[in-house]
């Protein structure tokens, strides 16, 4: 069962569109992202959904019910929801109990326990009596989502959850919180501009461009078959290289003929559907391009970025065109020299040339 639909949802400030047209459907107990940059209407919409603002088009749904409507509009205490801010909002004169315990409507042994098990389910048990300034940032925000869990809301918001964070610490809470929301059982809406957070934490990520989705689906499909060039750009890293089609449906580029025929697509539709000669852009990933000192096919190195692990290579092809290679680290070349590469791809992703895009 849909726990969250939003149909055709539009909002307007002024004259400005921030929300348009955007429809999406999460599940029982699945965790969506919406991933964007800033100003691109990540955080209306949760406004939207929790009810702090009114569509002015289309309809929100939670559980089947209409709660946003040409009709309806119902006020956010009833739409058990809870939220989890970016600063958490805690409570500084309440101990870490009471701020679980505050969205709790009776006060009673049962509360209690109920309070002793979100602090175990947190993490945080035997420390229920400490207040929030003893805390560190992490504990904060596990607080702050215990809170919100705490009424049993049938939905979880949270905006930009963990940008007060370090980027260690940030990667550990995010699994942490998935963890927290699966084993409770609840459904969540995370807003995010990191990538990494998002694919960390939600089952299906939604990209947004300009007040809509360009593409709901799976971290994996978005990275390996995004559906629009933005998204293509905006997840993961990668080079777009200049292709064509040839007669076959197969797509010729200056790194030579890709294959995989059945499984090229261009804009989400096969290939093969375009005319033979068609000019096309291939996204290349950095783990297409393979460093092989045998291969016949050099490039140049105009950069390179250490990772530990890998280098990641900037190299410039023949032709000026320039693409990503990760390569082992133990590889240490200069910069100006010249290696040799190969691709290895198994899914080719192309998109129709649109001399705007690329420039």
């Amino acid at each position: 069962m849909a726990i969250l639909e939003l149909d055709d949802v539009s909002f307007t400030y002024g004259t400005h569109r921030v929300v348009d047209g955007l429809s999406l459907t999460l599940e029982e107990g699945e965790i969506g992202c919406l991933l964007g940059a800033s100003g691109c209407g990540k955080t209306t919409v949760l406004r939207l959904i929790m009810g702090f603002e009114r569509a002015h088009a289309g309809r929100i749904l939670l559980r089947g019910e209409a709660v946003d409507d040409s009709r309806h509009h119902l006020p956010p205490e009833k739409r058990r929801i809870g939220m989890v801010f970016q600063d958490y909002a805690l409570f500084p004169h309440l101990t870490v109990a009471g701020n679980i315990a505050f969205g709790l409507q009776e006060k009673s042994a049962l509360a209690e326990r109920q309070v002793a098990r979100l602090l175990e389910l947190v993490g945080l048990a035997g420390q229920g009596d400490k207040y929030p300034h003893e805390l560190s940032g992490g504990q904060q925000q596990r607080v702050a989502l215990a809170r919100a869990l705490a009424p049993r809301p049938h939905l979880m918001l949270l905006d930009e959850p963990f940008s007060n964070l370090d980027v260690e610490l940030r990667e550990r809470l995010s699994l942490e919180v998935r963890a927290i929301l699966k084993e409770a059982g609840t459904a969540a809406i995370l807003v995010t501009h990191d990538q990494h957070e998002a694919f960390a934490v939600a089952d299906r990520v939604g990209v947004m461009r300009a007040g809509h989705i360009e593409q709901w689906d799976t971290p994996w499909n978005l990275y390996h078959r995004p559906a629009t060039r933005h998204v293509a750009d905006f997840v993961g890293e990668g080079a777009f290289l200049a292709g064509h089609i040839q007669a076959d449906g197969r797509v010729a580029t200056e790194l030579g003929v890709l294959n995989g025929l059945l499984s090229t697509e261009c804009d989400g539709a096969s290939c093969a559907l375009l005319p033979a000669g068609s000019p096309v852009e291939v996204l290349l990933r950095p783990d297409d391009v393979v460093h092989d000192d045998g291969a016949a096919l050099r490039a140049t190195i105009l950069a390179k970025a250490f990772r530990g692990a890998e280098f990641l290579y900037t190299l410039e092809l023949a032709s000026g065109a320039r693409v990503l290679s990760l390569v082992p680290s133990h590889h240490d070349h200069a910069i100006g020299e010249k290696i040799g590469i190969r691709l290895d791809t198994e899914h080719v992703v192309a998109f129709r040339h649109d001399p705007m895009a690329a420039a």
